[in-house]
């Protein structure tokens, strides 16, 4: 049967250049699971692949929109699953890869088309982050949807919000409904979780953080002030250098904070991959492909 090998992975642990390395061996082509990467505008705060990485072996999803076009994960789902079963008509194995949870679980299996808020909810849910703070979402979100607060990026209002939008509207919890598969894929999946230990971990990422602030990350970040109010654009490594742009804090302090932030985000992605990946087989980066 022809199959998706998925490389997974906490931010850092070097997904891409495994892919890359998996991808050639096997003489196929790689579909990004990166919520982020599909962006244009966002190049070196989101790691994207390099000029050699692209050119060794063509990728899917990968700067093929712009940030004013919003992308949600059903339609990315649906477009996934059908850019692999294109790919499966010539090849015996195609690649994805990434490290967002929700994307990877689209690839894999689908999930539900969520509800649209109902009348008003958006704007009540917008009302009580101005007058009460981003913790009064915080609040709500561990009474409605306890499973998805201990795992949601707790920095995000949008991503709050629109958690609780899904559990008000539905009367079911957030995390539920993305647990629910839409469609069996018509392909075998085989998922492959790259893990390190803590320390080597922690100085990638800081070693990552460092090369993108060399490589541009300010000037980049400042290119997109037009955006800033875009979700796309309330990330790790862009959010804390606006407060920089902004005078709030000096850039060493930003780029200790986007350190740390995508220190706690690796820790959540790992969370994540062994509670819902229980399947997967677990390799370190520094070890001997598979196939």
């Amino acid at each position: 049967m022809k199959k998706l090998v998925v490389i997974a992975g906490p931010t850092a642990v070097g997904k891409t250049a495994y892919a890359v390395a998996l991808a050639q061996k096997s003489g196929t082509e790689i579909v990004s699971c990166d919520s982020r990467q599909f962006y244009r505008e966002m190049k070196i705060g989101v790691a994207r692949p390099d000029d050699d990485e692209l050119a060794a072996v063509r990728h899917h999803f990968i700067a093929c929109r712009s940030v004013e076009e919003p992308y949600d994960v059903y339609r990315y789902g649906e477009d996934a699953a059908a850019c692999v079963n294109h790919l499966l008509e010539s090849h015996d194995t195609a690649i994805a890869v990434g490290g967002s949870g929700l994307y990877i679980t689209a690839l894999g299996g689908g999930i539900a088309q969520m509800p649209d808020p109902a009348p008003g909810l958006r704007e009540h849910l917008q009302q009580m982050l101005r007058d009460e703070g981003i913790g009064s979402l915080r609040s709500l979100l561990s009474k409605m949807d306890p499973e998805y607060y201990s795992r949601v990026d707790l920095a995000n209002p949008a991503r709050l919000q629109r958690a609780l939008e899904v559990c008000i509207t539905a009367g079911r919890p957030y995390s539920e409904m993305l647990r629910e598969s839409r469609s069996e894929r018509p392909f075998a999946i085989e998922y492959i979780v790259l893990a390190t230990d803590t320390d080597t971990l922690r100085s990638r990422i800081n070693s990552r953080v460092d090369r993108m602030v060399a490589d541009g990350l300010v000037d980049e970040v400042e290119s997109l002030t037009q955006y800033r109010h875009l979700n796309t654009l309330n990330t790790v490594g862009y959010r804390e250098i606006f407060g920089y742009l902004d005078g709030t804090t000096s850039l060493q302090q930003a780029i200790e904070a986007v350190k740390l932030n995508t220190w706690h985000y690796a820790k959540k992605q790992l969370t994540w991959f062994r509670k819902y990946l229980k399947d997967a087989l677990w390799m370190d980066p520094a070890e001997p492909r598979p196939m």
